[in-house]
């Protein structure tokens, strides 16, 4: 491991809680006033600007950060979606092979071009089934056309349009959302004369790309970033009414159990809310005389039988919970070893800033032996949202349920949570004053100035004069915690570093 990317480890104590405290608000108030002054000697952008301004409004304030626009990528098997998923993110993510229908788990991922970040959505995680692949592939792009703002329509140029393409064209012609067609596998000129026949598509000019050797995917991106919005349209923000709970977990480990107990116990009405097949079900229930809404993830039910394409499903329909809620409960089986499923729903949480309870299902089953095992299980596994709160419960009994309401009520406040910029730059101060950046390459980064440009979640701003190490920022977000609390929501801390202006 690079020594950037380590932990930071202080030497000693630096007793940073206490001498915050000596620091009353209005000393620390002017003093960020001064560093914001001192930033005027800095190369800032439009952007900045923006954000410095935000930091002096209503600190009481419940600001989002914008909504990433979502591009999804869709096609049948084996026209090199993976790869050209791959080519995107200039890494290899997606699992490449020479086979129709490759399952995966994982199909949404945060991307950037040109400075700007948009949610690829990768639709490729299925199986066709073998029975119906024309309807089984419509259905799948279908799904995935409804999240999204704008699509990636990906055909092979060699094998040209077939029929299966043709099915899913009329679908993507009706849904009304931008479409580009990408034809794949134009490697060099001698392929290029094998796009003309796509036109008969109807969906405009075919992009000639190579996903596997990077030709077109460059221009392809600069058409993409001009359809799409600068916010996504698809994951719209509500407010007012009972806060909004996604329930998530793998297959079999209580969801469904644990929403008919609350349901039940508490005699709530249960509102099925109108809506297509692919619409999640929210339920309004009642825990200890408080009203939740729960974005039920079971939502999404398949009208084709495909087995194979679970987890794709699973996937798709964990992420649209997740955009419909405020905080996630996902929950584990005690008794069964933690698991990779576990944890990969876990950080889709984390990726989608969404606010964290872990719930330890079957609790009433532990035994001593397995209690061990867990222990150090969730030590190992689970380090990275230690700062989650922890409720041991049972679904199916229904004991411990109470412990639900404090636990989600605690991780919302943390999640709504805004520092003001004195505050802020005060704990920024002295803490780099006890602990400052190691030096890299004979320079030295400094903070200059800090500010919480969003809640939901948490999201700081730092303007610096060199980059700040992977180990140092999480060494900052790790106080940040420590000193002011955000139990049960994930932390950005991100950095704008910035040069003097030239005289």
């Amino acid at each position: 491991m690079a020594d950037q990317d380590r932990d930071f480890t202080p030497d000693g104590d630096d007793d940073l809680e206490r001498r915050l405290t000596e620091i009353d608000e209005e000393s620390a108030a002017q003093r960020a006033s001064t560093l914001r002054a001192g930033l005027s000697e800095y190369e800032l952008e439009d952007e900045d600007l923006d954000i410095l301004d935000a930091s002096i409004e209503d600190p009481d304030e419940v600001r989002y950060l914008p909504a990433l626009p979502v591009l999804a990528i869709v096609g049948r098997p084996n026209v090199g979606k993976s790869a050209l998923v791959n080519r995107i993110l200039g890494r290899r993510e997606a699992v490449v092979e020479d086979v129709p229908g490759v399952t995966r788990d994982r199909v949404s991922y945060r991307s950037e071009w040109a400075g700007r970040f948009f949610t690829l959505v990768d639709t490729g995680g299925w199986e066709p089934d073998a029975r119906g692949i024309d309807a089984s592939v419509a259905m799948q792009a279908e799904i995935a056309v409804d999240f999204a703002d704008a699509v990636l329509f990906v055909v092979d140029a060699i094998v040209g349009a077939t029929s299966t393409d043709e099915r899913v064209v009329k679908m993507l012609r009706a849904s009304g959302k931008p479409v580009m067609l990408v034809a794949n596998k134009v490697d060099d000129a001698v392929q290029e004369p094998f796009i003309a026949e796509l036109w008969s598509l109807g969906l405009g000019e075919p992009h000639p790309v190579s996903a596997l050797h990077g030709r077109g995917v460059a221009d392809l991106l600069d058409t993409a970033l001009r359809v799409l919005p600068e916010e996504s349209a698809v994951a719209k923000r509500e407010v007012g009414g009972p806060r909004r709970v996604a329930l998530l977990g793998r297959p079999n480990v209580g969801k469904s159990s644990l929403l008919n107990k609350v349901a039940k116990e508490e005699r709530v009405v249960v509102n099925e809310l109108a809506g297509t097949t692919r619409d999640p079900v929210d339920e309004q229930v009642e825990i200890k005389g408080k009203v939740w809404r729960f974005v039920d993830t079971a939502g999404i039910r398949r009208r084709v039988h495909m087995a194979q394409g679970a987890d794709f499903y699973a996937s798709l329909r964990t992420t649209a919970a997740l955009e419909k809620a405020e905080v996630a409960v996902v929950l584990l089986d005690v008794t069964e070893p933690i698991s990779e499923q576990d944890i990969r729903i876990i950080d889709l949480v984390l990726e989608s800033g969404r606010a964290l309870v872990l719930a330890f299902n079957k609790w009433d089953m532990l035994d001593d032996e397995r209690r061990v095992y867990l222990e150090r299980e969730i030590e190992q596994d689970l380090a990275h949202v230690a700062w989650a709160p922890r409720v041991n419960i049972s679904a199916k009994t229904g004991r411990h349920m109470e412990r639900l309401v404090p636990a989600l009520e605690q991780a919302l406040e943390s999640w709504d949570k805004r520092i003001g910029t004195g505050k802020f730059n005060a704990f920024l101060a002295e803490l780099v004053a006890a602990h400052p950046h190691p030096v890299r390459g004979g320079r030295q980064p400094r903070v200059l100035f800090g500010t919480q440009a969003a809640t939901r979640p948490p999201t700081f701003v730092l303007f610096t004069t060199g980059f700040l190490d992977p180990g140092y920022r999480r060494y900052i977000t790790r106080r940040l915690r420590e000193i002011f609390g955000f139990e049960g929501t994930p932390i950005v801390v991100n950095m704008r570093v910035r040069e003097r202006r030239k005289k």
